[in-house]
């Protein structure tokens, strides 16, 4: 089996409102944790529980990836100030 080697070179990741994006699915997990609750009956007699219990860890995981993103967010943000800041060290003539 041959070595698999890459034709091109990969494209740059694509950056956007990520933190908006991770808060919206969060929302929207934990929205559809709230609208189940009550139908939770039902899903108890279709042995179905697992999808309220699924949206409810969607939620929790979705803070753990806020608090993730934010903190990404933050440090990108960071060292771009710092890299403006620091003279560029350029050669000397």
């Amino acid at each position: 089996m041959a070595k698999w080697t890459p034709r091109h070179e990969a494209p740059e990741p694509l950056e956007g409102p990520i933190v908006a994006t991770i808060t919206g699915g969060t929302i929207l997990w934990f929205v559809m944790f709230l609208v189940q609750v009550p139908f939770y009956g039902w899903f108890a007699d279709r042995d179905l529980t697992w999808w309220v219990w699924t949206c409810l860890a969607g939620g929790g995981l979705g803070l753990i990836g806020i608090w993730y993103v934010r903190s990404r967010d933050a440090a990108i943000k960071r060292r771009a100030a710092e890299a403006a800041e620091a003279p560029e060290a350029g050669p000397k003539a």
